[in-house]
């Protein structure tokens, strides 16, 4: 008998069993996966068909990426039985195995050995143990398998020297959530994706951070290739202001078989971003199971209905290969929880004490008072994502590619009936919008990209991939039920319409202007197997490319200027009211070239002691190079624990959005007497004429220093802790300005002057900030009855705080107080803006047909800086979901999300339109303390209360 063990990846077991059972050899077969938890054992979903136990094995270790032996010859005539649900790793087994003369066992490595009776159980432990003996010369013949923070195959991630989080498909549907960004926050509490209102583009592409960072301190990867930005740079006050950040949730979950999460400064390995960590969105291949899928969902407040289809499809490509086709469609409506408009509409308003009014106009006295919107946009999204490889020569040809196109609604701040300066008053004594309007910002968001590589293997060992990558965002603004109030008074003065005419011939749509952001990337990634490590090697080429393409005229011309005559009786605001478009003069052609080259090192010192060092070097068009190391190491103490600790360097280069963006919009600002003011504040590139004459210098790169120390403790009761400290030093961070104003200083004043806004903001390096922080995970699970228990608790606590604010020297900047050009409110965004702590605790219990799972998720508090400081308690989310398996290809599921009705604290800070008006009689018409009842400035986890959910996914 040939005793000989094959060690082999995912997408060569069946070929090779196949081979070997043409020969008939009989021959114990080695099935190797890596663990896709750093935990003791998950609740996995299986579907394999009663067949032949050997097939049925198969599909069984393919599907729980589990280590097991067994014979060819012993497993061949053995009929297993039918299994399809979650279930834990043992109870499937055992059910798989049921009256079909086999069992099993497992030893010490976790490694599960397949038995038939004595004899033969106490073979296969022998064979076990010569196979133990040998492992370091075996695995010299397993597949790569690419998990982050690592370029070698491990047994699991536990031996890591760095934490990573791996969520699996499975895991993050359970969530309930209906979009990449809202799972990620649900399962893992070091990520954040903060909600805000009626901040533009924010509001439809929300900023996600991780460990407390900002949105472009995080690199995102696909299939481990470097993922392209999105367009949009985050310039309202929203958490993650001056940032750029990643689109998560243009790869819709129907693509996605896992994503990697590694907590760990890592731009040593990844290159620029990669200061917080790296989040790995891994596609779908051919193990991926078919299916259809069909949910709905609506909030208890009866709005934000939900829809959405998932397919998923493997197509054989010329027999040999395959392409695994994801398709999503999602229909989301809005929600609403704006307060009730306090403040008058209409003229004719007499004020009796401040926020008290009389009125006896009876338009005001009826008007709905429901003017805003302020809740979750309402969207439309299709997506489709592909995934191929062919096997070609002595490697595998391998690609995929994405696209999703998103249409967004949003709303701006609702213009009145009585303001001049937004809805100028015509010759009949009325607004030119007879009631006031409301602006909507409507957005197009398109996001491409295409990625074709080569892999394969050479006879001394050596691994080589070199792939090309082709990534874009691009959004497409238009503002829609608005004016440009400046043209009113044209067609009034300049062109002598009536009111009527007017009213009838104003253009109310605009579209304001477009952005978009490109990314090429080559790689050659070299990487080998020696005595004493694996070494690795890499070049990348990069060529960044962003473009803003100027809007229509009427978005942002002031007409007030084509005529000067002396009856315009107020110069009506320039530009389409709630989001004006940028001029020719504002665009944007931009792009830049990036060259790599980076060194790694995984050295097994002893059995027990692992060692990974790499060093990368980055040469910037524009800024330079860069220069970065990292240290990790991993130390098994004993059988039950295990340390960890890193040491790197890393720095993030200045975004294209931050070199290059520039306009101007309305924004609305607390001022120090408590009223909310609308403001003309142009941001400006960093190379303009503004900032040359104040003296901005360039920008140049964030360095950072982040140190780690962790362990691991696996308890023969299945209980597995993880613990990880964290701290992160971040130098010349890159921020927005406050909005700069006149009278500030001479130079100042005439820069503003020059440019015809009211305030000016630019970015700067000028913070320094440390982060520091714990990550705990433990997870147990414990059968019961017929069923298993899973638990989980995660915890983050982190702190951000700014060590150090500066001004450029010799700059019109450096005579005025720091605490001028960065206020406290931009502060307080980097450092209390986002929760102090989340903590997760999971339970599931799988018990035959049925899945249950609850989910507590608590979001520490946080403090926001509005005018006034207001902290945010604590608050506790529940969320729950059950599942029923109702034959082999179909279940139904149903749950809450949000179970109790949960809101945060009500806002007490930067509120607008609060106000009393009573009238002639007395009657009160309204009271409100104004339209936003929670803050619209950052909401973890949202503001829109309880949400219920259904669905069925169908198997074929």
């Amino acid at each position: 008998m040939d005793n000989t063990f094959h060690f082999v990846g995912l997408n060569s077991i069946a070929r090779l069993l196949s081979r070997l059972y043409k020969q008939r050899i009989s021959s114990l077969l080695l099935l190797y996966f890596m663990s896709c938890f750093s935990k003791a054992e998950q609740l996995i979903y299986f579907d394999i068909k009663d067949q032949n136990a050997n097939q049925a094995l198969i599909n069984f270790a393919q599907q729980s990426q589990q280590t097991l032996l067994f014979s060819f010859e012993l497993t061949a005539k053995a009929k297993s039985n039918p299994i399809k649900g979650y279930y834990s790793t043992d109870f499937a087994l055992r059910k798989l195995l049921r009256n079909s003369g086999l069992t099993f066992s497992k030893n010490q490595d976790n490694i599960i050995a397949i038995n038939a009776n004595a004899s033969q159980t106490e073979q296969i432990s022998t064979i076990a143990t010569n196979h133990n003996n040998s492992a370091p010369t075996a695995e010299l013949n397993i597949e790569k398998i690419a998990i982050v923070g690592s370029r070698t195959a491990r047994r699991s991630i536990i031996d890591l020297p760095v934490p990573v989080d791996i969520l699996s498909v499975q895991q993050l549907k359970q969530s309930g959530q209906t979009d990449v960004g809202n799972m990620l926050q649900a399962v893992a509490p070091s990520f954040n994706f903060s909600k805000s209102a009626i901040s533009d583009g924010s509001d439809v592409l929300q900023p996600a951070t991780l460990r407390g960072l900002g949105p472009d301190q995080t690199l995102v990867l696909i299939n481990g290739k470097r993922r392209h930005q999105a367009s949009l740079i985050h310039i309202n006050n929203s958490v993650g202001r001056g940032t750029a950040g990643t689109d998560l949730n243009a790869i819709p979950l129907a693509a996605i078989k896992r994503i990697e999460i590694l907590r760990d400064g890592a731009a040593a390995q990844y290159g620029s971003d990669a200061i917080a960590g790296v989040i790995n969105l891994v596609l779908k291949d051919d193990t991926a199971q078919d299916y259809v899928e069909v949910s709905y969902g609506q909030y208890s407040q009866g709005d934000g209905a939900s829809k959405q289809l998932e397919f998923n499809k493997t197509f054989s490509l010329f027999e040999q290969g395959f392409i695994n086709t994801s398709l999503s469609i999602s229909n989301m409506q809005a929600t609403n929880r704006a307060g009730q408009d306090g403040a008058c509409i209409y003229k004719d308003c007499i004020s009796l004490t401040p926020e008290k009014y009389l009125t006896t106009n009876n338009s005001e006295i009826s008007a709905n008072r429901q003017t805003f919107e302020v809740g979750n946009p309402k969207y439309q999204q299709q997506a489709i994502v592909l995934n191929a490889g062919y096997p070609l020569a002595l490697g595998e040809l391998y690609g995929f590619a994405s696209y999703s196109k998103r249409d967004n609604t949003s709303a701006a701040f609702f213009r009145t009936a009585r303001d001049n300066n937004t809805n100028p008053q015509l010759q009949d004594g009325q607004a030119t919008i007879n009631n006031g309007y409301l602006p909507k910002i409507a957005t197009s968001i398109k996001d491409a990209s295409i990625n074709l590589g080569y892999a394969f293997d050479l006879d001394n060992g050596a691994s080589i991939d070199a792939s090309y990558t082709h990534g874009k965002n691009s959004l497409r603004y238009w503002t829609e039920n608005s004016i440009n109030a400046s043209f009113a008074n044209f067609l009034r003065y300049h062109e002598a319409q009536t009111a009527d005419e007017i009213r009838h011939t104003i253009p109310r749509t605009a579209h304001a202007y477009d952005l978009s952001l490109s990314l090429q990337t080559l790689n050659l990634d070299i990487m080998q197997d020696l005595d004493w490590a694996t070494l690795a090697v890499g070049l990348e080429f990069r060529r960044d490319h962003y473009q803003v393409e100027a809007g229509e005229k009427y978005s942002y011309f002031d007409y007030n200027t084509l005529d000067n005559q002396a009856q315009y009786n107020h110069d009506a605001i320039a530009g389409i009211q709630g989001f004006p478009g940028i001029s020719p003069d504002g665009a944007v052609d931009e792009q830049r070239y990036v060259r790599s080259f980076y060194l790694e090192l995984e050295q097994q010192l002893t059995s027990d002691i692992s060692l990974n060092s790499a060093l990368r070097f980055d040469d910037y068009d524009g800024f330079g190079a860069s220069t970065n190391l990292k240290l990790a190491a991993y130390w098994q103490s004993n059988s039950w624990l295990t340390y960890r600790a890193a040491f790197n360097t890393g720095f993030r280069a200045p975004s294209m959005q931050q070199l290059y963006f520039n306009n101007t919009s309305t924004q609305f600002l607390v001022n120090d007497d408590g009223q909310l003011l609308g403001q003309k504040v142009a941001t400006f590139r960093n190379d303009s004429s503004l900032a040359s004459s104040i003296g901005i210098p360039e920008l140049t790169e964030e360095s950072s220093e982040n140190f780690s120390f962790g362990a691991v403790a696996s308890f023969n009761n299945g209980l597995t802790v993880t613990f990880d400290y964290y701290h992160i030093s971040i130098t010349d961070r890159i921020v927005l300005s406050s909005s700069l104003c006149s009278g500030e200083n001479t130079v100042l004043n005439q820069a503003l002057m020059a440019e015809n806004v009211d305030k000016a903001q630019v970015f700067l390096n000028g913070v320094d900030s440390k982060t520091q922080g714990i990550d705990l995970i433990a997870t147990w699970q414990y059968p019961i009855s017929q069923g298993v228990f899973d638990f989980t608790l995660a915890a983050n606590f982190t702190d951000t705080k700014v060590s150090q604010l500066f001004t450029p020297k010799g700059s019109a900047l450096n005579n005025l107080p720091v605490e001028q050009v960065f206020s406290q409110h931009d502060i307080a965004i980097i450092e209390s803006w986002q929760p102090k702590n989340r903590i997760n605790f999971t339970v599931n219990y799988q018990h035959e047909d049925w899945f249950f799972n609850v989910i507590l998720n608590r979001f520490g508090q946080y403090s926001v800086i509005d005018g006034e400081e207001q902290t945010y308690s604590a608050k506790l989310l529940t969320d729950v979901r059950a599942e029923y398996q109702i034959n082999d290809s179909t279940h139904i599921y149903l749950g809450s999300n949000n179970l109790f009705d949960v809101y945060p604290d009500k806002n007490t800070i930067g509120n607008s339109r609060q106000g009393h008006i009573i009238d002639g009689a007395g009657n009160t018409v309204v009271e409100s303390d104004g339209v936003f009842e929670y803050s619209r400035r950052s909401a973890p986890f949202g503001y829109n209360g309880a949400y219920f959910y259904a669905g069925i996914s169908i198997d074929f």
